[in-house]
């Protein structure tokens, strides 16, 4: 098959196939050798800048002597005249390149150049009289020759797999794209700093670890050579973070990098951002109000609005969240009697449901599936789904009046579960309990140093993970999760 791909004329946009992407490259390597016969070095030096673009424009008048650096990302000939775009992580800026107002060796020489070249041009500020902000070039440099060229200027990069692939030329062609990741950026930024204003320390834990724990995923492994032991990138952060609690801090949080070795889809990547926390003197109630707060922080300062989407399918995020007993939304999609029924007729009725069952399951995994699979992507508005069942969740507390439910949530919201929190166990011994009833059998799974850890005192404390991917995804209303990571995880070509 022939990959298509962009390539621009000096006139307009031209597609080209890749039997003649080379005469592309071997054109722009001709003008970069003219180029260099003309003094200008392909690859050069820094260059100092007035200021960012964004700045430039925002300190504008007229007559102003400027230096400004950028990609040019549109040139239009016209004869003695040249308009040109410029981009830099900041804004565009237009440049006008006249004969005359340069020598004309370097007025000859800026015809060589091409779409996706950076330059630094040295220049007055002036307006035009479409009124349309611009530098008037006395003198300018190629800074780096783009020997391959961008996606086409008005449609820019639009198939999605080679907008995964090569990142680079989507931000480069695609400002709309630039712009979510801007905010998420500014998304991690406001957390950071709701959170300090709190008084949460940042801390960092380790990515490698000797045991994979806190959560239940398959993990990646790696060898240590060094020590001559198997390692595992973490699936969580909690366990270090709740031994910081035993040593003292009292509340702290870190935001980085978790891997789980599962599936890719809309919603998964194995390798994700999390945030987690954890408060000492807390439990759920402190946990479900900062989030809360946190969430609407977020939206209204990064994105500036409490909703997010359009018509009934809209986020309401100025509403208090709603809260929802996990065994209420049960029995609402399966029978007010599903916890009465007998293991093979629970079977059979969510069989009937549409599920895939798993013959070994028993009747908590079977619920839960319910759950997952019919339940939590009807939660579009935010609710904080409440009292699921303690055999699920072992680092959690169980609730003071249901041994059997924890004392946690689930805050789902548009149909994915965003935030776990819990009032966490601290007590060792019914720790140590349910980590032998999770290892089957297997001590060598049982997180000993933790337990020793527990056993010297930890306060009673909320926590809770929230995950920044997902948050990012919601809130840009981006379709899938690798439109909100940079580099997403994709399949090998």
């Amino acid at each position: 098959m022939i990959r298509t791909i962009w390539a621009e004329s000096r006139n307009g946009v031209v597609m080209a196939d890749a039997a003649s992407s080379n005469e592309y490259r071997d054109q722009r390597l001709a003008n970069m050798r003219e180029l260099e016969k003309l003094g200008y070095r392909p690859f050069g030096a820094a260059f100092e800048r007035t200021g960012r673009l964004a700045e430039i424009r925002a300190g504008f008048a007229e007559g102003k002597i400027v230096r400004a650096a950028g990609r040019l990302m549109t040139i239009r000939g016209m004869g003695k005249s040249i308009f040109a775009d410029l981009r830099d992580g900041s804004d565009r800026f237009q440049i006008y390149v006249k004969r005359g107002a340069l020598p004309d060796a370097a007025f000859d020489a800026f015809k060589f150049a091409d779409l996706g070249d950076h330059v630094g041009v040295t220049g007055r500020l002036f307006t035009t009289r479409m009124g349309e902000q611009t530098i008037e070039v006395s003198e300018w440099t190629l800074l780096s020759k783009a020997l391959l060229p961008m996606p086409e200027k008005f449609h820019g990069l639009r198939d999605t797999e080679q907008c995964y692939r090569q990142r680079y030329l989507d931000l480069a062609s695609n400002p709309e794209v630039r712009t979510r990741f801007d905010r998420r950026i500014a998304l991690v930024r406001e957390i950071r700093s709701y959170l300090h204003e709190r008084g949460f320390q940042e801390v960092e834990t380790p990515m490698m670890q000797s045991m994979a724990g806190g959560a239940s995923a398959r993990p990646f492994v790696t060898h240590y050579h060094a020590l001559g032991a198997d390692m595992y990138l973490r699936i969580a952060l909690e366990l270090h973070l709740k031994r910081l609690l035993v040593g003292g801090f009292d509340k702290v949080f870190e935001i980085n990098r978790c891997f789980r070795n599962e599936g890719l889809d809309r919603t998964h990547n194995p390798e994700f951002t999390m945030m987690e926390l954890y408060e000492a003197y807390g439990d759920l109630r402190s946990m479900k109000a900062l989030v809360e707060g946190l969430i609407r922080h977020v939206a209204q300062t990064v994105y500036n609005t409490l909703r997010v989407g359009e018509g009934d399918a809209a986020i309401d995020f100025e509403t208090p969240f709603r809260e929802r007993p996990y065994r209420d939304l049960i029995r609402e999609r399966m029978g007010a009697d599903w916890f009465e029924l007998p293991l093979e007729t629970a079977r059979e009725r969510a069989a009937a449901a549409g599920l895939d069952l798993d013959s070994a399951w028993d009747k908590l995994l079977i619920t839960h599936e319910v759950y997952e699979k019919l339940i939590e992507k009807t939660l579009i508005q935010p609710t904080f789904v409440t009292r699921l069942p303690r055999a699920l969740i072992p680092l959690a507390k169980s609730c003071p009046d249901d041994p059997d439910s924890a004392d946690v949530f689930e805050l789902v919201i548009a149909g994915q579960e965003i935030a776990p929190a819990y009032s966490e166990l601290n007590d060792p011994l019914e720790q140590r309990a349910r980590f032998a009833e999770q290892a089957a059998g297997a001590q060598e799974k049982i997180d000993e140093d933790f337990l020793t850890a527990l056993e010297h005192g930890m306060p009673p404390a909320g926590g809770m993970g929230l995950g920044v991917d997902r948050l990012a995804m919601i809130l840009s209303g981006a379709e899938a999760i690798r439109d909100v990571i940079l580099f997403p995880q994709l399949r090998q070509v």
